[in-house]
C-alpha cells in the first residue's frame, strides 16, 4: 500500500510539474498574437480565482463536517505569502519576453542555489559539502544550458534580470508556502496565496497597461493559462509532495525543466545545441544530488 502512495504521489507531481513546464511556451506565443504581459497575467489570475473558489466551494459542501477553515491570521499570512506567487509570474513572464523559454527556465532553476543560500541565512549555519557542491553543478550546467560558452550568442541583459528576480521570488514563494498555515486544506491555500498574487498583478496591469486592454486575452489564452499555471499545478502538487516526500518530490519535479525546453523546441521552434542539454542534465543532477542527501539526513 506504501509503496502505490509514492507512486501516486509522483504521477500527482510529474503531472505539476508537467505542467509548469509547458506555461512559458504559452505564454510566448500570446505574446506572438500581441498580447501584453498585463492582459496575459490579468487573465491567467481571474481565472484562476475562479476555478479555485468553484473548487473549494465543492469541497466545503462535501465536507462540511472535517474542513478546518481558515483563521483571520491564516488568510493574511497566506495572502502576504501569495504576493511573491505574483511576482514570479510577473517576472517570469517579461523574462521570456526577452529571451527564450529554454533560457528563462534555466533562470528560473537558480531557485537551487538560491535556496541554499536563504537557508544559510536564515538558519544561520553553513552548508553541507553536497550542497555546496550541488551549488557549483548549478553554475557549471547554467553555463551550458544558456550557451555562454558560444562566444556569438548575446542575451538581452532584460531578460537575464527578469529571470533572477523570477528565481528570487520563487525561492521566497517555495520557503514561505510549505511553512504558512499547513493544518488547513490545500484548495485554501491556493485560493488564498492565489489572491495575494492577483492583488500585485491587478497592480501592474493598472500602472503598465498603457493600450486598451484587449478582452480577447481572456477568449484565447486566459483559461490555458490558468489551468497550467494557477490551477492543476498547485492542486497537483499539494497532492503529491505528502505522499512522496519532500527530497522525491523535489527530484520528480524537475521535469518541469526539459519539458519546458522541449515544449519550445518543438511549439516555438527554439535551437537548443547539445551543450545546452548537457547543462539541463547537470543541473537537474545537481537536484537529485541536493535531495538524496536530505532522505539520508533524514
Amino acid at each position: 500500500m506504501k509503496n502505490n502512495s509514492v507512486l501516486k504521489g509522483v504521477f500527482f507531481v510529474a503531472l505539476g510539474a508537467t505542467s509548469y513546464g509547458m506555461l512559458a511556451t504559452f505564454v510566448k506565443m500570446a505574446y506572438s498574437e500581441n498580447f501584453t504581459t498585463a492582459e496575459v497575467t490579468t487573465s491567467q489570475f481571474v481565472y484562476g480565482l475562479l476555478g479555485l473558489l468553484i473548487i473549494n466551494s465543492f469541497q466545503k459542501f462535501n465536507n462540511k463536517e472535517i474542513a478546518q477553515k481558515a483563521s483571520k491570521k491564516n488568510i493574511v499570512q497566506l495572502v502576504l505569502a501569495g504576493t511573491s506567487t505574483g511576482l514570479t509570474s510577473l517576472f517570469y513572464y517579461l523574462a521570456v519576453k526577452y529571451i527564450p523559454v529554454s533560457i528563462g527556465i534555466v533562470l528560473l532553476m537558480q531557485t537551487v542555489w538560491m535556496g541554499v543560500l536563504l537557508e544559510m541565512f536564515l538558519e544561520r549555519k553553513i552548508p553541507s559539502k553536497t550542497k555546496i557542491t550541488a551549488v557549483f553543478i548549478v553554475f557549471l550546467g547554467t553555463i551550458l544550458a544558456t550557451n555562454l560558452i558560444n562566444s556569438e550568442v548575446v542575451l538581452d541583459w532584460r531578460g537575464v534580470v527578469w529571470g533572477l528576480l523570477a528565481a528570487a521570488s520563487f525561492t521566497t514563494t517555495m520557503f514561505t508556502a510549505n511553512r504558512i498555515a499547513t493544518e488547513i486544506s490545500s484548495a485554501q491555500r491556493s485560493l488564498y496565496m492565489l489572491t495575494g498574487g492577483a492583488i500585485i498583478v491587478f497592480f501592474f496591469s493598472i500602472f503598465t497597461q498603457t493600450t486598451p486592454f484587449d478582452f480577447q486575452i481572456f477568449m484565447k489564452w486566459g483559461i490555458v493559462l490558468s489551468l497550467f499555471g494557477t490551477i492543476i499545478p498547485p492542486m497537483l502538487l499539494n497532492a503529491g509532495f505528502p505522499l512522496t516526500g519532500i527530497g522525491l518530490g523535489s527530484i520528480v519535479s524537475a521535469l518541469e525543466l526539459p519539458v519546458s525546453v522541449l515544449m519550445a523546441y518543438f511549439l516555438l521552434n527554439e535551437q537548443v545545441v547539445f551543450a545546452q542539454w548537457i547543462g539541463i542534465l547537470l543541473i537537474i543532477l545537481a537536484i537529485v544530488l541536493m535531495n538524496i542527501n536530505f532522505n539520508k539526513q533524514k
